[in-house]
């Protein structure tokens, strides 16, 4: 079966061609960059549970097993969009169209929050950040101008808005589960500023000040170590891989990588590629954020981090395909799949 990829990953590809000196540069630098090779064993692994995912979708678009909401939604469909299949006429188009739709219709039209909590509004907002401008709006509804459907961009913005809005009300300038919360913890504001630089990486408009006063937040939180606290304030720091691995992708994404507190985080990692506390989220939420942040960061480590990744995966994938966890098997499996998505490296927010 033939594999697409996305038009933004595309057009990266065209312009490293184009300034590449030699087509041998390009060769040497596309086996890392461009998952132009994935090992036979994770695209087996990867496609079991693609079959999974298809399987267990229910007849709203969602997933159940466990927990369930927009952001779970999110991050199903964010795998099918990793695989490479054409996500208009390829084999899970059909998947992808009603994950998109699910949770755009569980957006609120006023406020543009998709509800259940600030980790799903942020998983939510990913995946429609990724999905933009790669999923054909024409297709997406099969009777258009019905009550709450509106087009992903216009979600996307929505969304944003939603993010944004609820930063203002915070005095710590991040996010806490609720929407109208006065706190913060590095976990949720992950999960939503990796959504709001998703959609500013789309050609989102998202404000300046707010990508500025998230990573101060997260400077506020990171010791001189790399170790990075959950919440109030300043102190509480632990070996949790999962906030260290946070920490360090966001500093990353956003292009911080300047800050003594991404080199803090990006060392404490680098240091510990075979092992370590998931603390919190579990070590499949940890193995999520860990595969970016190293990839973002030092490619030697996570090439050594990512083989370990295979054999544990491998290991622990059920005959359906699924993936069994902390937060059930829906959470669980999206989660791992995410994991190994970064060998295929087809989402833009996976581009280095």
């Amino acid at each position: 079966m033939i594999k697409t990829m996305s038009i933004v990953h595309f057009h990266f590809l065209l312009i490293v061609f184009v300034l590449s000196p030699s087509v041998s540069a390009f060769a040497q630098f596309g086996d890392i960059h461009t998952g132009s090779s994935v090992p036979r064993d994770v695209r087996e692994m990867y496609d079991r549970g693609l079959e999974y995912l298809a399987k267990t979708q229910n007849d709203s678009g969602a997933w159940n097993g466990g927990q369930s909401g927009a952001g779970i939604t999110g991050m199903a469909v964010m795998c099918f969009l990793a695989s490479g299949e054409d996500p208009n006429f390829g084999k899970y188009a059909g998947h992808i169209r009603r994950g998109l739709r699910s949770m755009i219709s569980e957006q609120n039209e006023s406020t543009g929050y998709f509800g259940n909590s600030m980790y799903h509004h942020g998983f939510a907002m990913l995946a429609i950040a990724e999905a933009y401008g790669t999923v054909d709006d024409r297709n997406l509804w099969s009777d258009p101008g019905g009550k709450n459907q509106r087009s992903i961009g216009s979600s996307l913005e929505l969304a944003v808005r939603a993010a944004v809005t609820s930063q203002k009300k915070n005095s710590q300038k991040a996010w806490r589960y609720s929407p109208d919360g006065n706190d913060a913890d590095t976990s949720v504001a992950g999960a939503v500023l990796m959504g709001l630089l998703a959609a500013r990486n789309a050609g989102i408009e998202v404000p300046d000040e707010s990508i500025d006063g998230a990573i101060a937040y997260y400077v506020s939180m990171t010791a001189p170590s790399g170790q990075v606290a959950y919440s109030g304030g300043i102190g509480g720091f632990d070996e949790s891989l999962a906030r260290i691995s946070i920490g360090s992708l966001v500093y990353a994404i956003s292009r911080r990588k300047d800050l003594p507190q991404y080199k803090a985080t990006l060392g404490y990692l680098t240091d510990r590629i075979q092992g370590g506390s998931s603390g919190h989220g579990g070590v499949e939420y940890q193995n999520y954020y860990q595969a970016q942040a190293l990839f973002q960061g030092d490619l030697d480590s996570w090439e050594k981090w990512n083989k370990n990744l295979i054999r544990q995966l491998k290991a622990s994938q059920q005959p359906d395909g699924s993936f069994p966890g902390t937060h059930g098997v829906s959470v669980s499996t999206t989660l791992s799949l995410l994991a190994l998505a970064v060998n295929y490296r087809l989402l833009p927010i996976y581009e280095r």
